[in-house]
């Protein structure tokens, strides 16, 4: 949020160079949406720009340079624009240092924002009724939910809102699984790295520790599902074995957080 010691003017300047809190927006708008889609004529890259004072294309400009930070696009041949600044290397680190606060800040900004420019939607409104809830479990409430949508946007984003075992990409069947999972990891809760997009079916296995991924991101199956002979089964998981998974545009999963993934899977195969 603004802070008391400083203006809207201040932090959201129109010209010139960007501030700390335009930069942050943008940074979290890169987080939660595709790669393709970070371009000037998309329309939620407009509203951004009109929420923080800037244009368009200068907003489109600022998702390019952010992009060339991104050690996964550079990898995939895309090299973004190139010219990041100091700040977007600050902002880079500071929310990979510390994805939880940093995205409720930036929620409850773009909200702030929200309420000087009525003429457009809130995207960051919590999609539960609270209205049974008061005071503090309303607040705990709202900002759960705000962590929950920031990491189920990144992780589905990334993958281009596929399965990345199944290839389903109907956003109805599909979750952002976490590798290492919510209670055990509160620094990386909402790290996108440390998520999966898979179907609903893919998911309850993968967060039973009854599939893994192996280092080579490959799919390893628990002898207790392979044993299944119903049709469901062996189109899940028996054809799932040995498959590569399909690699996200950003936020490949981090090979700490497979490791301990699959270092409980085979505590429980071995149960």
């Amino acid at each position: 949020m603004i802070s008391d010691q400083i203006s809207l003017d201040d932090a959201l300047p129109s010209s010139g160079n960007w501030s700390r809190e335009q930069t942050k927006l943008a940074f979290h708008f890169y987080c939660q949406t595709p790669f393709g889609k970070l371009h000037s004529r998309n329309k939620k890259v407009i509203e951004l720009a009109t929420l923080i004072r800037r244009t368009p294309s200068s907003v489109a400009m600022k998702l390019g340079n952010l992009a060339s930070l991104d050690p996964a696009i550079r990898a995939s041949g895309r090299a973004g624009l190139g010219n990041a600044s100091g700040m977007d290397k600050e902002v880079w680190s500071e929310f990979h240092g510390n994805w939880e606060t940093l995205a409720l800040e930036c929620a409850q900004f773009r909200r702030q924002l929200s309420e000087t420019t009525p003429e457009l939607p809130d995207n960051e409104a919590p999609d539960i009724e609270l209205e049974d809830f008061t005071g503090e479990t309303r607040q705990v409430l709202t900002e759960q939910r705000i962590k929950q949508a920031f990491f189920r946007k990144a992780v589905l984003s990334s993958y281009r809102t596929r399965c990345c075992i199944s290839g389903v990409s109907d956003s109805r069947l599909l979750v952002a699984s976490h590798i290492v999972v919510w209670r055990a990891d509160k620094s990386n809760r909402l790290n996108p790295s440390n998520g999966l997009c898979l179907s609903a079916i893919h998911d309850k296995a993968f967060d039973a520790h009854l599939i893994t991924l192996s280092e080579d991101l490959r799919v390893v199956v628990s002898e207790r599902l392979l044993g299944l002979k119903d049709e469901l089964s062996t189109l899940s998981f028996t054809k799932a074995e040995g498959r590569r998974i399909e690699l996200p545009e950003r936020f490949h999963p981090h090979p700490d957080f497979l490791a301990r993934h699959r270092q409980r899977f085979f505590e429980v195969c071995s149960t």
